[in-house]
């Protein structure tokens, strides 16, 4: 049974707190997944017939809305193969680029003009201009044009010492697109026009195999006619019965049914294992969540058992672990919480579902859970229940739209592991859980932080977190097996050390609410402290001071149990681990086929040359 619990890590500010001293910002949490794929061409070049390249290209993408351009990859050794199937009979254009825009991208272009295939690399500035790159790292392997389409099968090493290439790492990658109908010697300096789009994806770690759900048993959750009202966020929250068993099953996939239109409405979803002691009553209506007026059943569901947000389209467990439901310790009622991001502020009804999939039973011992805990010594935890530790096999990271990356990171005995799970290249609009490539073990006594990055460069005002995608969240959801009796762990650095920075010296006490007010100096007497760190005049000198600060804090720690108690650690004060060993990543290798990878020093004179003296415009492409 999988029970992706959250980590909540580098919140400064929180906009609310419940029970003593606050709960921290509700259990929050997401790529596209499609079917293997093996690709057979006839390879024309030079104007002869050479033999097929068959290889596999076991994942695959849609890059448009029409169906008009399909790519299909798979690794090879240190390099990707790519091939691209477009309907036209014109150019092909295919990059990659770290904002998702032309300006300082990675291209590659090509095509078949009267029987002869052509491939060329390019980049292109921070202007937008196209240019051939005097590095050639694509390589073709073969060239097809029918009556409607043109293929092209071509491969790249993923690190190549080339300036002006993108390395392929395990981050998201925003791949950009384009063609014409006109091949690249005819068309000249013409403009694709609105052929041409975005799209992110994990080339290196993509989604597993999707298993088809058509003719597998299956249930239904479903909001059906939810009232999303004109405002900017709307959690709502329905409670719902896991269909009787009569012998224990695994959910083997969960998948989202978003109603057509409402793509980026649904900004995620999360299911809720809740109290067994629940009866049918409890099942009569949704309402809203984190409301004054929700049902007190709603309570009662802490443990998240499935996490999906915008851009993922669902999640196949992996062939030894599943959702284990039929049994006593398995859920009975669950929560389905949805997260409706309407900036718009349009009104209107909204229609959402979740689909599990079982197939079959899996043996006893094979369950898979998941758990979350940031900065927290996880003996406590695990000593007693699981002193061998617990298996991580997948990970999900989840910000909003300041987030830029995230790093999942793992300690033992002071000596910093190897990344969990990260992502350089974060995109808000595309969150899937990443399979790690090897289970990960995470025994008591370890460390795990979660930590993100954000921009706010082009905003006025503090960004605090809260329920909202114009809020900030840092959550980490860890899918793991076998089960231990922990939730959730959140925290929050000190908020008292926090003041200080800004010159607060008093609060009044005893602290009986939240916001707690402020009671000296002067400039702050009687404000709260998120009116406060309003108040306070930052510079950008100031904000690094005052990051530089908030990692060396202590944070406080809350801890919850599956059956809704919580740990005795609740309220303590942990300090952040310390590195005796950091972990030294591993160099980048570069390689390429290219014969000027042989020496990097006479690679960049030969760049500098090159570009000196042949580079030209080529003309716009995105």
């Amino acid at each position: 049974m999988t029970f992706p619990v959250w980590v909540l890590c580098c919140f400064s500010f929180l906009s609310r707190f419940a029970r003593e001293w606050g709960s921290f910002l509700p259990k929050h949490l997401s790529g596209p997944r499609f079917p293997a794929a093996m690709a057979v061409g006839l390879a024309v070049r030079g104007g002869g017939l050479l033999r097929a390249r068959r290889g596999p290209y076991p994942h695959s993408a849609v890059l448009d809305g029409a169906a008009a351009y399909r790519l299909r990859w798979g690794r090879r050794g240190s390099a990707l193969a790519f091939r691209l199937e477009v309907r036209t009979r014109g150019y092909v254009g295919f990059g990659l680029s770290a904002s998702g825009g032309m300006a300082s991208a990675d291209i590659v272009v090509g095509g078949v003009e009267r029987g002869q295939p052509y491939l060329q690399d390019y980049f292109t500035d921070e202007n937008r201009v196209l240019r051939k790159d005097p590095q050639q790292d694509y390589h073709l392997e073969y060239a097809m044009e029918n009556s409607t389409h043109t293929i092209l099968a071509f491969s790249r090493e993923l690190h190549t010492c080339d300036a002006n290439d993108k390395s392929i790492t395990e981050s998201t990658v925003r791949v950009i697109w384009a063609y014409h109908h006109k091949d690249m010697g005819e068309a000249g300096q013409n403009y694709h026009g609105l052929n041409r789009g975005t799209k992110s994806l994990r080339l290196l770690n993509p989604e597993k195999e999707e298993v088809s759900s058509a003719s597998l048993p299956y249930f239904d959750l479903t909001n059906k006619d939810v009232p999303v009202p004109d405002k900017d966020t709307t959690y709502w929250c329905q409670m719902f019965k896991i269909p009787v068993q009569h012998e224990k099953h695994h959910v083997t996939k969960v998948e989202p049914l978003i109603q057509k239109g409402h793509e980026n409405l649904v900004h995620h979803i999360l299911l809720y294992q809740c109290s067994s002691n629940l009866n049918d009553s409890v099942l009569d209506y949704g309402h809203e969540c984190y409301h004054p007026n929700m049902p007190d059943s709603f309570l009662t569901c802490e443990t998240v058992i499935f996490a999906w947000a915008i851009g993922g389209e669902g999640f196949t467990y992996p062939p030894h672990v599943g959702l284990s439901i039929g049994t006593a310790a398995d859920p009975q009622f669950v929560l389905m919480e949805v997260h409706y991001d309407n900036p718009s502020y349009t009104e209107g009804l909204a229609n959402t579902k979740l689909r599990l999939v079982f197939p079959c039973s899996i043996a006893p011992g094979s369950r898979c859970f998941s758990h979350c805990t940031q900065k927290l010594d996880l003996k406590s935890a695990l000593g007693a229940e699981r002193p061998a530790g617990i298996h991580v096999f997948a990970v999900l990271l989840h910000a909003h739209l300041a987030g830029r990356a995230i790093r999942m990171r793992h300690f033992h005995n002071g000596e910093e592991q190897k990344l969990l799970a990260y992502d350089d290249e974060f995109d808000f609009n595309f969150q899937e859980f990443q399979y790690l490539k090897e289970e990960r073990t995470i025994l008591p006594g370890d460390n795990l932080i979660t930590e993100c990055h954000y921009s706010t460069v082009d905003r006025i005002r503090m960004t605090w977190g809260g329920l909202s995608t114009r809020n900030e969240m840092c959550l980490s959801y860890l899918l793991y097996y076998p089960r231990i009796n922990l939730t959730r762990c959140a925290s929050i650095p000190d908020i008292m050390e926090q003041l200080q920075f800004i010159g607060v010296k008093e609060i009044y006490r005893p602290v009986r609410t939240w916001p707690f007010i402020i009671k000296s100096p002067k400039q702050y007497k009687n404000l709260s402290f998120m009116d406060a760190m309003n108040k306070f005049q930052w510079s950008r000198s100031k904000g690094l001071s005052y990051n530089e600060l908030v990692l060396k804090l202590p944070v406080n720690v809350r801890c919850s149990k599956t059956d809704n108690a919580e740990w005795s650690i609740q309220g303590m004060t942990a300090l952040p681990p310390e590195i005796e060993r950091p972990y030294k990543t591993e160099p980048v290798i570069c390689s390429s086929s290219s014969p000027l990878h042989c020496s990097l020093f006479l690679t960049l004179l030969f760049i500098v040359h090159v570009t000196a003296s042949t580079i030209g415009n080529i003309g716009p492409f995105v």
